[in-house]
């Protein structure tokens, strides 16, 4: 949820952020009446409750003449207390759904527009030159590493097995990516995959892409499409620590998207599947550090893509694209030979203080006064990652050279096709 506090004081600040997502600026002004609204209904209920108060104690010293109008008195204003509450309870939830249906305030300097309307801030490396490139899920099921068709027969399209190297070639990724972050004083965490709604909810994701989410129905739980769900809930309800710095935690989870409203997008192969594997970052700091904290998560992703030695380039993503959590985002971009064109493979959000709020997470400033904390997340490594690797690094014989800091995990310098 947004700040009141700049709702209130800068309400064209919050304005100017709905437009250049392409949002309802008239959103701003709902809340701000439903805010009016929550606080009169608070102060009527008080007042109330005050006078209610004030005459019960006149009952018990008043004489026998006065007692039946002083308890007239007293019972009037008890049912005005009770109609004064249920009409704060509904302002207050008119209010909550207000607040909840703005999305988070964008910082300055992010691009307006849509998905794309990007800024391309840099091009790392050089796209390789190949003559008739295979795609990855060619190359896959050449060298044996990938089955599309039985992961289609046992579990439905956009399902699929990884085999053989093909495994090892995701654990090495995985493992690389959870070793770079406990190496730079990250925790690794592997959460649970199931989610209450609360949880779902607070992190933003049950909003306008709630289509996206699987849920099961029985026992009112999501699963997640991202550990930053699970680890954004591990500190709800709250207050950290954070005079030694930000907390970090990385997060390796398996992961769930319906993909809805794809149809038809990048059905081919593992670019957009429904399941895959993620090692997510996730940052807990003092807001002052947020935007800081944001690029030293975007230089460990520059870290793991040099790793995997492709080219790629990076992009401050439109305020339009933007998640309603996110109120800043970088995305890397890796090069696909077949597609002649860069596409994802990192994400990374600095979430301000909008899915702290939700969720009740603070920390203590230099004085032990309870504030709000930011959150940040970002990928490390994905099983998407494959793609590039695969494409990158293939050969005119249709081998595929393994990057040599994925060598140890893979056990081969190069992968040769099995028929």
């Amino acid at each position: 949820m947004i700040d009141l506090k700049l709702l209130r004081e800068n309400p064209e600040t919050v304005r100017e952020s709905q437009r250049k997502r392409g949002e309802d600026p008239a959103l701003v002004d709902a809340l701000l009446a439903a805010d009016t609204a929550r606080r009169t209904a608070i102060s009527t209920a008080d007042t109330l409750r005050a006078e209610q108060k004030a005459a019960s104690k006149k009952v018990g010293k008043a004489s026998p003449d006065e007692r039946p109008a002083l308890l007239d008195l007293a019972k009037d204003l008890a049912e005005q207390v009770k109609a004064a509450e249920a009409a704060q309870a509904e302002k207050e939830a008119a209010f909550t759904a207000a607040h909840m249906a703005i999305s988070n305030v964008i910082i300055d300097g992010v691009p307006a527009g849509g998905e794309d309307d990007f800024v391309e801030l840099e091009r790392v490396g050089e796209p390789p030159a190949i003559d008739n490139p295979k795609d990855h899920l060619e190359l896959g099921e050449a060298l044996g590493l990938l089955d599309m068709e039985r992961g289609a027969k046992v579990s439905g399209s956009r399902f699929y097995f990884l085999t053989g190297q093909g495994a090892l070639l995701q654990l090495g990724l995985l493992n690389m990516a959870i070793r770079l972050a406990a190496d730079n004083g990250f925790v690794p965490i592997i959460p649970p995959v199931l989610v209450r709604p609360e949880v779902m909810s607070g992190t933003g994701f049950l909003g306008a892409h709630a289509d996206e989410v699987y849920r099961v129905e029985a026992d009112d739980l999501y699963l997640v499409g991202t550990s930053e769900v699970p680890l954004a809930g591990y500190h709800s309800n709250e207050i950290l620590d954070l005079s030694g710095g930000p907390q970090r935690y990385a997060g390796w989870s398996s992961c769930f998207r319906r993909e809805a409203g794809s149809y038809g997008k990048d059905t081919r192969g593992i670019i957009r599947v429904h399941q895959f594997d993620k090692v997510e970052a996730f940052v807990y700091c003092d807001p002052a550090d947020a935007e800081a904290e944001h690029q030293r998560l975007l230089g460990w992703q520059r870290e793991m893509l040099a790793r995997i030695e492709v080219p790629y380039r990076v992009i401050d993503v439109a305020a339009g694209d933007l998640g309603s959590s996110a109120a800043r985002k970088f995305d890397c971009e890796a090069w696909v030979p077949t597609q002649q064109a860069y596409r994802e493979l990192t994400s990374t959000s600095n979430c301000s203080t909008f899915q702290a709020r939700r969720l009740a997470t603070r920390f203590r400033d230099s004085t032990g006064k309870p504030q709000i904390a930011a959150t940040l997340n970002g990928t490390l490594a994905t099983t998407r990652w494959l793609v590039a690797i695969l494409e990158n690094h293939q050969q005119p014989d249709g081998s595929v050279r393994i990057p040599a800091a994925l060598v140890p995990f893979v056990g081969a310098e190069v992968l040769r096709p099995t028929r």
